[in-house]
């Protein structure tokens, strides 16, 4: 979960300037699709209608990169694509007008991450949808190997993926944590994820039907919406796993993750114990924590004396 600058949305609303098919209304009642020309509501070629969200505030850097990582998926779906913005002022609007109707945006002020994601669901027409935050990446051929696995899999309600971590400029780093939660990710288990959560929010997917009906994220967290989401969903239906690398996710010294994770797992504890208060596993949450913080802070020790260094 993640990501920078969306905690707070602040800017003047848009006027619909630069999308089609959309028309901008103040939340809560999301902007809508107009049942449409461009055929959105029916099925891809041997496939579902996939709809990807993606939030975003002030990441014109990275959005560029993660559109072109959507718009570049290929296979037997249809691809609805929907950009719900907070007011950036830093030319994200630029971008996205570039892209013409290949995107559906909006761009109005907003109360956070988890209220952009609510509001993109609400306009969803597919039958998946899958989150991509504005500075994350998918793979190629994503969306090809999730289509084909819930159309061999009728029965499956959500699934999740293999991610890298990469840098500001697309290198792949600390794979040893991407080894580690490959390890943990492996089988899904509910009380391992109780004590930590293993699942790399970008390569997940769920049925749209089953996110509403379980309950999409809680307006009122700020970090930790994905595990809270995670937890409802798991106890709802098991997920599949596809042990294969689905999304990158963006490590970076503006994210939510790199500059607030003491806060952010401060949270997840709070959300651990609406879902279960057994002491067991409180504790070993708390310790899970302890280890996580250990590592977060040797790490921000070990990269401020690579800049000294370098």
């Amino acid at each position: 979960m993640k990501k920078s600058g969306k905690i707070n949305g602040g800017r003047k609303q848009d006027t619909g300037r630069g999308y089609k098919g959309i028309f901008s209304q103040p939340h809560p009642q999301p902007p809508l699709l107009i049942p449409a020309k461009a055929g959105i509501r029916k099925r891809g070629p041997g496939g579902e209608v996939i709809t990807i969200i993606t939030p975003s505030l002030n990441q014109a850097a990275f959005i560029e990169r993660t559109i072109e990582s959507v718009l570049g998926q290929k296979g037997r779906f249809h691809l609805e694509y929907l950009v719900i913005d907070g007011g950036s002022m830093d030319g994200t609007t630029d971008i996205l007008t570039r892209y013409g109707d290949k995107i559906k945006w909006i761009s109005e002020k907003d109360s956070g991450q988890s209220d952009a994601l609510r509001k993109g669901i609400a306009m969803a027409s597919g039958g998946i949808i899958g989150w991509l935050n504005s500075d994350d990446l998918y793979l190629p051929d994503t969306l090809l190997k999730v289509s084909d696995y819930f159309n061999t899999h009728p029965e499956c309600q959500w699934l999740y993926g293999r991610c890298r971590i990469i840098d500001e400029n697309d290198r792949e780093i600390r794979k040893w944590i991407t080894s580690y939660k490959n390890l943990m990710m492996r089988r899904f288990g509910y009380r391992k994820l109780l004590i930590e959560n293993y699942i790399s929010q970008p390569a997940v997917f769920i049925k749209r039907d089953f996110l509403t009906g379980t309950g999409i994220m809680d307006a009122s967290l700020h970090y930790t919406m994905d595990y809270d989401l995670w937890l409802r969903l798991g106890k709802a239906a098991k997920p599949a796993v596809i042990n294969d690398y689905l999304a990158c996710f963006r490590m970076h010294r503006q994210s939510k993750s790199a500059t607030n994770y003491r806060r952010q797992f401060r949270e997840e504890y709070e959300t651990h114990k609406k879902y279960h208060r057994g002491k067991i596993l409180l504790f070993l949450h708390r310790l899970n924590i302890c280890k996580i913080i250990s590592i977060y802070w040797i790490m921000s020790i070990l990269d401020r004396i690579h800049q000294v260094v370098k």
